[in-house]
């Protein structure tokens, strides 16, 4: 088989990695709350091993130039705490989300991102959003709606996700630094507050770490688990189309959805017909993004 070829089957199995570990991700969410572990503690274990994680990525990547370089530009970090605060707010809703019984909400809110970032794509950068973007855009306005009506409140954690994530994937479009770079700093900055917060923990006795060796091991597993999939992510990225990477993005919110539902989480009707506009709403997304993918391949 060509080299080319080689590459792209490896792109894509590495895109299929990432997205399955962020769709499967719920399950070890569930793993951690039955070990009594709070989602404040888990978020800020996250964030420690995570900084650990990311720092050899930057070292295995040899981005230690680009690292100073970041580090010495006053705007490229003022964008990357504001990057951060949004990423650790995403991590921490996800986790309320998921250990409360609502892990359809957080589904929900993944479906919901790639169609928000079409919105802020023309609403900040002056995108232009064809027939079949608005189309898409509405059907998950009626989803939401639909969805308000069957919890009998708005899906604030849904939104909340959507909302941070489109944020935080807004400000890294403008960062000059690349995805373990940006990371490492992101996780430098969030770990101030989070290794306070776990050493406070410890030592007031309230702490998990430590505390038998099957929720340690889950801990620790925290920073591989944060880190890997972005780093596939990234490298999947650089090598497979758009659309490809349209229709794998997908994959998190649906193994999320069966996972949520395996649990056990009422899925009513109305609800049922929520998702159903959103799924109609991502399928529109999906089919529009590979038109586009068409047009420019026959220009």
């Amino acid at each position: 088989m060509p080299p080319a070829k080689d590459e792209g089957r490896a792109a894509l199995i590495a895109g299929l990695g990432c997205y399955t570990i962020w769709g499967l991700f719920p399950i070890y969410m569930h793993a951690l709350g039955a070990a009594g572990v709070s989602p404040l503690e888990i978020t800020a274990e996250r964030t420690v091993w995570a900084l650990l994680w990311a720092a050899g990525l930057v070292l295995a990547a040899r981005r230690t130039t680009e690292l100073k370089q970041v580090l010495s530009e006053p705007r490229t970090l003022g964008l990357l705490l504001g990057s951060s605060l949004l990423i650790g707010i995403n991590w921490l809703l996800y986790v309320i989300a998921v250990n409360s019984g609502r892990t359809l909400e957080a589904s929900l809110g993944y479906y919901i991102n790639p169609l928000l970032n079409m919105a802020a794509g023309a609403l900040f950068f002056r995108e232009r959003i064809d027939r079949i973007g608005l189309s898409a855009i509405a059907l998950a306005a009626i989803g939401v709606a639909v969805q308000t009506a069957a919890v009998g409140h708005p899906p604030l954690l849904s939104l909340g996700l959507a909302v941070s994530f489109c944020g935080y994937g807004l400000i890294r479009k403008q960062v000059n630094a690349d995805a373990q770079t940006g990371l490492f700093v992101e996780t430098a900055i969030l770990s101030v507050p989070a290794i306070a917060y776990v050493v406070w923990l410890q030592k007031t006795g309230a702490g998990h770490f430590g505390d038998g060796v099957w929720t340690t091991v889950l801990l620790l597993c925290a920073g591989p688990l944060t880190v890997a999939p972005l780093a596939l992510f990234a490298w999947a990225a650089r090598r497979l189309p758009l659309v490809a990477l349209g229709f794998l993005q997908f994959i998190a919110p649906t193994l999320q959805f069966f996972v949520g539902v395996a649990s056990g989480e009422a899925f009513t009707p109305l609800r049922a017909l929520a998702f159903g506009f959103i799924w109609i709403g991502a399928a529109v997304f999906a089919f529009g993004a590979w038109r586009r993918t068409r047009r420019l391949a026959i220009a």
